[in-house]
């Protein structure tokens, strides 16, 4: 039976993913600085659009000149992130109400509220520091990880527990090492973003035609080397580091999908095929959609579906390892029972994931 504040949560998982989504479509539309302050736009609540408003927007801000679409895109972003930063400080108020009250989360919900604390602070630094890409790309990792957080807590309020088969503890720290190459991932997928090297190679698998092309790893990487001042829009890496930046991602994503590959072998292997399958589906996803940016140059519905895709692949691996959690170990159970878990479980078709 769900817990009390499960519907909330969930409503916030979805939430979050809009958040997520509007925010990469906000950085591939140029927009990160389509409002030059924050909260507001040029000093309003909402973008100006009447003649007046503008020709106010345009003595305050002369250097930043106002396009209204961009600025929309940036607010109507805003605007959910708010709604959803309101939405969890509503669970995070809930659960220490009822923090007297068997199986209610406390801990995750107060770290939520202090995680969208700590991303309307990035927000914030992204305009002002003008797109400075060490801190676009830690709001994107703190997007990404209060969606994964919010789908957390809201599997601890669903109140469900399916029974699944025992299985050696190898595999729950497997499962972690899985989550944790998939974050690497995004994180290399943020500094792609931020630095602008998404079409840095224009063919695949090849680079500029070559396996392994003229990099410059030291600058790409060299985070001292990003100072703070200058206008970040359109990335201010030359061609080779650029070039370093995305052939990285590509090596990482090679990496991250034979480390998950493993991983559902090895769920199959303990049976859990469904989780498997799952994972599978959405690591094909979004292989699928990684080649299509590349190929197809960048078009902005793949762009976003890719960091879209990046998401479910995170919230799979999220569900594994939470299911995985709540499941026996094999350690110290004796064969006899373990073959009667396996009995049993295959009778009852189980698991659900």
């Amino acid at each position: 039976m769900a817990k009390p504040g499960y519907r909330l949560a969930f409503v916030a998982t979805l939430l979050a993913v809009v958040v997520v989504l509007l925010g990469a479509y906000t950085r591939l539309t140029h927009a990160g600085l389509g409002c030059p302050d924050w909260p507001g736009c040029y000093g309003f609540l909402g973008v100006p659009m009447s003649e007046d408003k503008q020709s106010l927007a345009a003595m305050r801000f002369p250097d930043a000149p106002l396009e209204v679409h961009k600025g929309w895109n940036e607010m109507v972003h805003r605007y959910f992130a708010g709604a959803l930063g309101l939405v969890i400080l509503g669970l995070a108020v809930q659960a220490l109400r009822r923090r007297n009250e068997p199986g209610q989360p406390l801990k995750l919900p107060l770290l939520l509220l202090a995680v969208v604390i700590a991303q309307a602070a990035f927000g914030m630094w992204t305009v002002t520091l003008q797109l400075w890409p060490q801190v676009v790309t830690a709001h994107l990792l703190g997007g990404f990880t209060t969606l994964s957080l919010l789908f957390l807590l809201t599997l601890r309020l669903s109140g469900r527990r399916p029974l699944i088969p025992s299985v050696p503890g190898k595999l729950r720290t497997f499962a972690l090492i899985g989550m944790l190459a998939v974050i690497v991932q995004v994180a290399l997928g943020g500094w792609v973003s931020s630095n602008y090297a998404a079409v840095a190679c224009t063919d695949f698998p090849t680079c500029h035609g070559q396996w392994w092309p003229q990099m410059d790893f030291a600058n790409a990487f060299n985070l001292t080397h990003h100072d703070i001042g200058p206008n970040y829009l359109g990335g201010m890496l030359y061609g080779e580091a650029r070039t370093a930046i995305h052939l990285t991602h590509r090596l990482g994503a090679l990496s991250v999908t034979l480390i998950l590959l493993a991983l559902c072998w090895q769920l199959w292997r303990h049976g859990l095929p469904r989780l498997a399958g799952l994972l599978v589906a959405a690591l094909a996803l979004q292989i699928g959609l990684g080649i299509s940016n590349v190929l197809l140059n960048l078009p902005l519905a793949v762009a976003v579906a890719h960091n879209g895709g990046g998401a479910l692949l995170l919230l799979v691996t999220v569900l594994i390892n939470h299911r995985l959690r709540l499941s026996p170990t094999t350690a110290g159970v004796p064969a006899s029972q373990l073959h009667l878990n396996s009995n049993t479980t295959s009778r009852l078709d189980l698991p659900r994931a």
